[in-house]
C-alpha cells in the first residue's frame, strides 16, 4: 500500500566460509515482474562476495532494475568482513574497491547477535564501547576458528572498517568501506516482536517460557549460546521522501539512514561549512540542514574559501515511550600523514546541561540512574527529551 505500508523484495545470501560470517541481505528496488526474472544467487553456488556482485550486475543489466547488498554483523567474521585481501587472499585492487562501494552502500551494525560497531579493545577511550559485546566476542559463528583477538578487530568491527577504508582510499584511490549503518533483527521465527519488553527470541525454541533464561541454543553455536546472550535486535531508520519501495531503496542507496539498538529515537545529522550556533533555534532543523549542507551518508562539498573547519548540525529526539536522552556524541576517525588511523570521541550535546559540565579530564559525568531494581520501575527524571547542537571539529587539519 504505497504511502502507508511497504514490503521490500529480498533474500539472504548466507556465505559462512570456515564459520566466518559473510552473510549479505540482497534488497531489490523493483516489483515482482523484474525480481522474478532471475533465480536468486546462493552461497551454494559460491561463497565469494565478488561472485554475488557479478550476479547483481547481471540482474541489473538483464532487467533494468536496481539491487544492493547489506553485509550482516561483522563481529562474527573473524576479521574477514573488512580484510585487506579478497576471498582468494589476494591484495585488494582499485577495481575491487569500486565494485564493493557500488554494490554495498550499507552495513548492519546491530542485531540479535550483538553489536558490531566497536569493542573495548578497539576503542579503549570510549566508555560505551562494551555495549552488546558480552558473550559475542568469540570470533565467528561456529567457533571453528581462532578466538577473537585485538589483531582481528580492526577488520571485523565497523569503526575499524571505516578507518581501514580511509587507508585503502589513500592507497587505491577508492574507498571500499564507505558505508552507512543500519540495524536489523536476524530473527528466525517470522515475528516482529523484538522490543526488550516483548522479545520472542531469535528462534522458535527460544519463545517465552519458564525456563527461557536457561535455554541453550544448539543452532550452530555448540552449547554456549544462552538465550540471555541475545539482544532484542536493532532497527533501521531511513529518511525517505515517501513510504514507497522506490523511495526507501533510494534513501538506502544514498546512505541517508541510521541504526538503533531497539528503541526509536528521531535523529538528524548534517554536514557543511556554514552551520552556526543559531541554526538549532528552530523546529525546522532539517530544512536548515538541507539548505546549508548535506545529510547523513553524503559527501561534503568542496571547502569554501573562508571556511576553517567543517561544521555539523545534529539533533535527536527521544523515543516517545522511552527514556530521555543522555548525550549526543560524534566519533571521528582519521588517517594521519604517516598513514596511521586514529579515533576520538566528542561529547557535543547532553541532557541536564545546567548541572552537568565536562570535567577537567574532558569527561562528562554520568546522567544518573533512576531504575528501581526491586520493583522493576524507573522514572524519566534525568536527561532531556531532545538535544541539538552545531559542532565544529576543534582538531581539524586540511593536510
Amino acid at each position: 500500500k504505497p504511502g502507508q505500508f511497504t514490503a521490500m523484495i529480498g533474500y539472504e545470501w548466507t556465505s559462512v566460509p570456515g564459520g566466518n560470517n559473510l552473510h549479505r541481505n540482497v534488497l531489490f528496488r523493483d516489483n515482482k515482474d523484474k525480481a522474478d526474472q532471475l533465480m536468486p544467487f546462493t552461497a551454494w553456488q559460491s561463497e565469494d562476495p565478488e561472485d554475488l556482485w557479478r550476479w547483481m550486475d547481471n540482474y541489473e543489466q538483464k532487467t533494468g532494475g536496481r539491487v544492493l547488498a547489506i553485509p550482516h554483523n561483522g563481529n562474527l567474521s573473524q576479521g574477514r568482513m573488512f580484510a585487506l585481501t579478497d576471498f582468494e587472499g589476494k591484495s585488494l585492487t582499485e577495481n575491487y574497491a569500486k565494485r564493493r562501494a557500488r554494490w554495498e552502500p550499507l552495513q548492519e551494525v546491530m542485531q540479535t547477535k550483538g553489536n558490531s560497531e566497536t569493542h573495548p579493545w578497539l576503542s579503549p577511550n570510549d566508555e560505551f564501547a562494551d555495549y552488546g559485546v558480552a558473550g559475542w566476542d568469540y570470533g565467528n559463528l561456529t567457533m571453528e576458528g581462532e578466538p577473537e583477538s585485538a589483531e582481528m578487530q580492526p577488520y571485523m568491527y565497523l569503526r575499524g572498517g571505516l578507518m581501514q577504508g580511509l587507508a585503502q582510499e589513500h592507497k587505491l584511490g577508492t574507498n571500499p568501506f564507505k558505508f552507512g549503518m543500519i540495524g536489523g533483527t536476524d530473527i528466525h521465527n517470522s515475528l516482529t516482536a523484538i522490543e526488550e519488553d516483548n522479545f520472542f527470541g531469535k528462534h522458535v525454541s527460544q519463545e517465552p517460557g519458564p525456563q527461557r533464561w536457561e535455554h541453550v541454543s544448539k543452532q550452530g553455536f555448540g552449547e554456549t549460546r544462552y538465550t540471555w546472550h541475545y539482544t532484542a535486535a536493532g532497527y533501521a531508520a531511513v529518511w525517505a521522501t515517501a513510504n514507497t519501495r522506490e523511495a526507501l531503496w533510494d534513501a538506502m542507496q544514498r546512505k541517508e539512514v541510521y541504526a538503533t539498538s531497539g528503541n526509536r529515537p528521531t535523529v538528524r545529522f548534517f554536514g557543511g561549512w556554514e552551520f552556526m550556533e543559531g541554526d538549532t533555534d528552530t523546529r525546522y532543523i532539517a530544512k536548515t540542514g538541507y539548505a546549508k549542507g548535506v545529510p547523513m551518508g553524503a559527501d561534503l562539498p568542496a571547502m569554501s574559501a573562508d571556511a576553517i573547519a567543517p561544521t555539523f548540525l545534529v539533533a535527536a529526539m527521544k523515543d516517545p515511550v522511552g527514556g530521555n536522552l543522555d548525550r549526543i556524541q560524534i566519533i571521528k576517525g582519521w588517517l594521519d600523514a604517516d598513514g596511521v588511523t586514529h579515533e576520538k570521541v566528542y561529547d557535543v550535546a547532553w541532557g541536564d546541561a545546567d548541572t552537568r559540565q565536562l570535567g577537567k579530564d574532558g569527561k562528562l559525568p554520568p546522567v544518573g540512574d533512576t531504575v528501581n531494581v526491586a520493583n522493576a520501575s524507573w522514572t524519566n527524571t534525568t536527561g532531556d527529551p531532545d538535544l541539538a547542537s552545531v559542532w565544529t571539529d576543534p582538531d581539524f587539519k586540511t593536510t
